[in-house]
């Protein structure tokens, strides 16, 4: 059995193929137009089936997809399944891209399949064909008179008629809504859909309390499901026997109101929520559907929102925050989706939609990683960090791996440095794919002659050494009364956290003399400032490097060398997943940790302090008893982890978060305890 599949780059379709791969046999033939292998090659080295996967040289607007006629011979007759993917999702492209992609794209693909006598054309349509029809739409309707408002609207429409009337070979069509993230990874490629709000729900969260009070407005219902669902269930689908001539709906059968969509994301974000006073519960009461439609209110306001001084008030106001005016007149389907044989024919697959608020946290943490270009917007740290690079320690997780996303977006070379070359492959590959550049350096931060050959190279191999982040760390916690027979535990963080960390500064300082320019920040600790009970290896060591670059820092100013010391409040990374009572912790996010990293790239502050660290090394030199007495409630309050009493490796359930615990972890945001 073999595949054709158009689109195999895109979203959907990278995950389609790899479902075929996984559940199928037989050769899948991918169409890729001139300049887009490099990409399928990075593809297929992913999906990791050597010999499967061939590509076929085409365009989607050339007559059969402009195939070559030699291979269509070759191969007519033994193409079981055609899938067409190959489209524009944009609701903000012009007329002219949508015509020439979505419909002409699919008469091309139609045309190639007939010549290959394909067995049966997937085409993948979407709920958009429904235009603005009002009411319950199932997978039997199709034609119902319904008004197509946008380009995309009507050309996703044009091309599932176009299939439906003039197919020479059996056809199915999938009609998906709109299609999120990854549910396990997060993993998308673009922002589109509600994705276009999470720009204002960061700013939200960085500048109110996540319990502020916000008034939101019912922007009617929305539908959407994560891209794995889709591509599993495609996959199911398209394999059926007896389903030919009909279509599949690929929706959350339950529908999704727009504005609780929002609100999920807002509580992943840990920002401010929405709440809607006036809403279809009040407005509901009135009975706007006795009305004619061209005078009801969702008609009046869409009607409102698509005249030009609607248009442009949105443009200068939630258009600077990244959310287009289209987007906002499309936010909520008048639509209700009907998915009764599609959920029947899944039934006994093990495939259904995930409820959104089980994996919201992946989609808004993978965004806030790897998708927000607030830094790449902003032209200060363009102009800081274009065409420089910047060596990134502890580069394969946490805030190393965020950092060098953010450093890529905003044109600079981050030089990936950690143990697991396969991870930092992966963190190059992923930037690349965006059409940044990235280096790879594997090394062992804690063997000291390791480093010193990394410093060798960083300083042959690359043009310049401009930026060092000595983000690698180590923390443990465990209580002095637990540590007398454990000084081994001060040996290891003193090896990574300081000697590791100070012998790779002084191999690259000599590189950095001779450019006249070079830049190091230290990540490291709030505890330096609040000495928290129980990290006594972990902050003796951060404090030693505070120590020695504030030493260091003025015999190397005259040389255009300079320091920063970050110390950074608790972050929600891998380091801290051991301790359990973490997981209920108040924490910043790796990304929020990676902006305070760009901040001290692009401003080169002698240090970046939060209000709280600062505030407590004031209480430690002013108060000094008083602040130990508190830190001695704190250190009975929160017991040693099962772990550090020596639990060894034996799974323990972790003890129960008291309200104490939360209340003071809460008063003290972001400090370890």
């Amino acid at each position: 059995m073999s595949y054709f599949v158009t689109g195999a780059t895109g979203f959907i379709g990278r995950f389609l193929v790899q479902e075929l791969l996984q559940n199928r046999k037989g050769d899948v033939f991918v169409l890729v137009r001139k300049g887009s292998e490099a990409r399928m090659e990075r593809l297929i080295r992913q999906w990791g089936y050597d010999g499967r996967v061939t590509m076929v040289k085409g365009d989607l607007s050339e007559a059969a997809l402009g195939v070559a006629p030699e291979w269509v011979k070759e191969h007519q007759g033994r193409i079981q399944h055609f899938f067409h993917l190959a489209a524009i999702y944009d609701m903000t492209a012009s007329d002219e891209q949508n015509e020439t992609l979505n419909v002409g794209g699919t008469r091309n693909a139609l045309e190639l399949a007939a010549d290959l006598d394909a067995g049966i054309f997937h085409q993948v349509s979407s709920i958009a064909a429904s235009g603005d029809y009002a009411g319950f739409w199932d997978e039997t309707m199709f034609d119902v008179d319904q008004r197509l408002p946008s380009p995309y609207h009507r050309t996703k429409f044009e091309s599932e008629r176009i299939v439906r009337e003039e197919s020479a070979v059996p056809w199915r069509v999938y009609r998906p809504s709109m299609v999120i993230g990854h549910s396990e990874t997060g993993e998308m490629d673009k922002v589109d859909g509600p994705y276009y709000f999470f720009p204002i729900l960061k700013l939200l969260r960085d500048y109110l309390p996540s319990w502020t009070p916000l008034v939101g407005v019912d922007l009617g219902d929305t539908n959407v499901v994560p891209v794995d669902y889709v591509a599993k269930a495609m996959d199911h689908l398209a394999h059926l026997p007896g389903r030919d001539g009909e279509a599949f709906h690929l929706v959350n059968p339950e529908p999704q109101r727009t504005v609780d969509i929002v609100n999920t994301f807002a509580d992943a974000a840990n920002a401010p929520q929405f709440a809607t006073p006036i809403d279809r519960e009040v407005t509901g009461l009135v009975p706007t559907g006795l009305l004619p439609r061209a005078i009801r209110p969702g008609t009046l306001m869409k009607g409102a929102l698509r005249t030009l001084p609607a248009r442009l008030a949105l443009r200068e106001t939630i258009g600077r925050l990244g959310l287009p005016p289209e987007v906002v007149e499309h936010a909520g389907f008048p639509t209700t989706y009907g998915a009764r044989i599609t959920t029947q024919a899944l039934s006994g697959s093990g495939i259904a939609v995930p409820d959104l608020e089980s994996y919201a946290d992946r989609i808004w943490g993978f965004w806030e990683e790897q998708l927000d270009e607030t830094l790449a917007q902003d032209r200060r740290t363009v102009e800081a960090l274009a065409n420089k690079t910047v060596v990134i320690t502890g580069a394969s997780s946490g805030i190393g791996l965020v950092t060098a996303h953010k450093v890529a977006q905003a044109g600079g070379i981050p030089v990936l440095v950690a143990r697991g070359k396969d991870k930092l492959e992966a963190t190059r590959s992923a930037i690349e794919a965006r059409g940044g550049t990235a280096y790879v350096f594997p090394c062992d931060l804690s063997d000291l002659d390791a480093i010193d050959d990394l410093a060798d190279r960083l300083s042959s191999e690359l043009p310049s050494v401009d930026f060092l982040v000595n983000n690698a760390g180590r923390s443990i916690r465990r209580s002095v009364k637990l540590s007398h027979d454990r000084f081994h535990d001060f040996e290891r963080t003193m090896q990574l956290n300081y000697f590791g960390a100070i012998r790779l500064v002084m191999g690259v300082l000599p590189r950095m003399r001779k450019q006249k320019f070079g830049h190091i920040v230290n990540i490291s600790s709030i505890g330096v400032q609040t000495n928290p009970p129980r990290f006594s290896a972990y902050v003796a060591s951060k404090a030693a490097l505070d120590a020695w670059s504030n030493v260091v820092s003025s015999e190397v100013h005259g040389d255009g060398i300079s320091f920063t010391n970050i110390h950074m409040p608790l972050v929600k990374t891998p380091m801290i997943a051991p301790t359990k009572i973490y997981d209920k912790f108040p924490t910043i996010s790796p990304a929020q940790a990676a902006d305070m990293v760009v901040r001290a790239l692009v401003d080169r502050p002698h240090e970046i302090n939060t209000a709280l660290g600062t505030a407590g090394a004031l209480v430690h030199t002013l108060a000094p008893k008083t602040a130990f007495r508190v830190l001695n409630m704190a250190y009975k309050v929160f017991p040693d982890s099962v772990a550090a009493k020596g639990g060894g490796k034996k799974p323990v359930a972790p003890e129960p978060t008291t309200q104490q615990q939360l209340l003071l972890a809460r008063l003290t945001r972001g400090v370890h305890w």
